[in-house]
């Protein structure tokens, strides 16, 4: 579902996102890497049993086009699939692709909404990332209590979608740290902090009762998609990040982040309002799908800082040009510290074990 903006914003969301393809972390031409293509040739010539093309949905997206250009880099070829014209539109103008095929990237027209696109888009690949979301533009939040059923219904029809393509076999579905983290009478009289992992869910109630609406989708979304590739010929993970930042993320993630951070204050005085950062993220999808021909298998928690002060916090909404919308927590506040404590060990554990295993290594990301 596209998002209407004036010319102007267009083109300069263009801009950005051409720079973000060409000044990536990779440096100039991040995109075009010829090493990506020797992979792809080694491959060949070792009878691989997995071939290496994979779907990408959102893929123009803040998220997305980091994935992408994740799996370029470890010798992927990727096919984006796209929902609007507008999409299409973008990637004419930023002028990174000749005709389809070059530099090992395919386009197509999918609507997570429409069965028999998504199964044309997903057909032929061995792999679907699922990272596209559907945004409101109307609204501070940027997310209706509809779109949270949107979503959840979009969940349904991609993993469908993947398990009626017969080439398919495995998913990674980007969920959210926000379905994890909302729940009843958080237990503020136990004496350490209660641990949060993956073995955690939002309650669905709760979040509706406090108009969490964003919260609410991402784990309807999950749950609907673990219930549709429940006994299926389909393995799926879900990666569940938390707030996603980056380099330009105020211009280009701003909608989703807003949504994210309804109910913020909340989530700082409980110890779980944590970032992402996108290639950190980005990178943990693609060694998870790497690991599901293994023992990888169902949730993983991302992130790789923690919100403690309210200083921070206001960090977080300058960049994202929001006016304060409440009292965060006090240092005074907040003596007493947090009642709940996130926890990323199982995604850390596969990071660790498949660097022991590759010669690939899990960069830190590093920001100017």
């Amino acid at each position: 579902m596209g998002v209407l903006r004036s010319t102007q914003s267009m083109e300069a969301e263009v801009e950005e996102l051409r720079a973000a393809l060409l000044l990536g972390p990779g440096g100039a031409g991040a995109w075009r890497r010829p090493g990506a293509a020797v992979k792809r040739a080694a491959a060949a010539e070792e009878g691989a049993a997995e071939p290496r093309a994979v779907c990408v949905t959102g893929g123009i997206s803040f998220l997305g086009l980091a994935v992408v250009d994740r799996l370029l880099r470890h010798g992927y070829t990727v096919r984006l699939a796209l929902e609007t014209q507008e999409d299409l539109d973008k990637l004419r103008e930023m002028e990174m692709f000749g005709e389809n095929g070059r530099d090992g990237v395919w386009t197509v027209m999918a609507n997570v909404m429409d069965p028999e696109s998504l199964h044309r888009a997903f057909n032929g690949c061995v792999g679907v990332f699922h990272t596209s979301s559907l945004v409101d533009p109307g609204g501070i939040s940027g997310y209706t209590k509809h779109m949270a059923t949107l979503e959840a219904k979009a969940a349904e029809q991609v993993v469908e979608a993947c398990v009626r393509a017969e080439s398919v076999r495995k998913c990674v579905f980007t969920s959210s740290l926000l379905a994890c983290v909302w729940r009843q009478n958080s237990p503020h009289h136990h004496r350490f902090p209660t641990t949060v992992d993956e073995s955690c869910w939002s309650d669905e109630a709760f979040c509706r009762d406090n108009k969490l609406w964003c919260a609410l989708g991402k784990t309807m979304a999950e749950k609907a998609a673990w219930r549709a590739a429940r006994g299926r010929d389909l393995k799926l993970v879900t990666v569940c990040p938390a707030l996603v930042t980056g380099p330009g993320f105020r211009r280009r993630n701003s909608t989703p982040s807003i949504a994210y951070l309804k109910g913020a204050h909340a989530m700082l005085a409980e110890g779980v309002l944590a970032t992402a950062d996108v290639e950190r993220v980005a990178e943990a999808h693609v060694r998870v799908y790497e690991a599901m021909s293994g023992t990888a298998g169902g949730r993983y928690i991302c992130f790789d800082h923690v919100v403690r002060r309210a200083e921070e916090f206001a960090e977080l909404e300058r960049q994202l040009g929001l006016r304060p919308r409440g009292t965060a927590p006090a240092r005074g506040d907040m003596a007493a510290g947090p009642s709940s404590e996130l926890c990323n060990r199982k995604l850390a554990r596969l990071v660790s074990s498949r660097r022991r295993c590759t010669h690939d290594a899990y960069l830190p990301v590093a920001y100017d």
